[in-house]
């Protein structure tokens, strides 16, 4: 669950801090209610001190999550691929980690500790900061905004036993990458945040731009049609609950 497609999708804004923490639970609830495999969820800052990282780590969890990665932005925090972004004292963040990791109830529920320093103090002190959050308990590290190729391979052979985050970022600072170079490289977790986001604006705006210049959708070819969408979000299921419960 990224927290740029969250503000984007529900609130129509840029990732810059503008979704609080029940709206983020809440879309996170959402989703996990929709889908049969784990989600990991974007919890931005922590939404304040260690003390508030204890609660926001409850509400995600019982929020049927599996996993939340928490970064060391200053609140109010910016998607990790915009500039004027601003970091915590990595000893805050290192406090946040080790509070997260303290206040999950269930040992499968991940702490995925992000650094957002490399655009504010350099791609060395982001691997130290990414070092201490380790230190901290987090279960897996998320370097944010790698430059090139081969500031993603230095970030690997940083931390060759300790699982790691690749965020694909697409159209971000990070260039895009084959699958194959990052396993090999041997990154654990490879997300793809805005893929579905890009993709669905770039159809909304082009359906709509179509039925504003004909007047109607009578031109329009849908690429998927009523029927399977209702099946897609479930038809199926409520008619036979139906049966079974009529």
């Amino acid at each position: 669950m990224s927290g740029f497609g969250s503000a984007a999708s529900r609130l129509g804004r840029p990732d810059v801090g503008l979704m609080s923490l029940p709206e983020m639970v809440d879309n996170a609830h959402r989703i996990a209610q929709s889908v049969g495999i784990p989600v990991i969820a974007d919890a931005d800052t922590g939404y304040g001190n260690a003390v508030n990282v204890i609660r926001t780590v409850h509400e995600f969890e019982d929020a049927g999550v599996a996993a939340v990665h928490i970064e060391d932005q200053v609140m109010p925090k910016k998607c990790g691929h915009m500039e004027g972004k601003q970091v915590v004292p990595a000893a805050e963040m290192a406090a946040k980690v080790a509070a997260a990791v303290a206040a999950r109830r269930s040992p499968d529920f991940l702490i995925i500790a992000r650094t957002d320093a490399r655009a504010v103090e350099g791609l060395e002190a982001a691997l130290d900061r990414a070092r201490l959050y380790r230190e901290a308990g987090a279960d897996v590290l998320f370097v944010e905004a790698p430059q090139s190729e081969q500031e993603i391979s230095v970030i690997a052979r940083a931390f060759p036993e300790t699982p790691l985050l690749f965020n694909y970022a697409e159209g971000g600072k990070t260039p895009p990458v084959s699958n194959k170079f990052l396993r090999e490289l041997g990154f654990r977790i490879v997300i793809f945040p805005i893929s579905t986001v890009l993709t669905a604006t770039a159809a909304i705006r082009s359906v709509l731009a179509q039925i504003r210049a004909d007047g109607s959708p009578i031109n329009v070819l849908p690429v998927l049609g009523f029927d399977d969408f209702l099946d897609f979000i479930g038809m199926p299921e409520i008619r036979e609950l139906d049966r079974r419960f009529a």
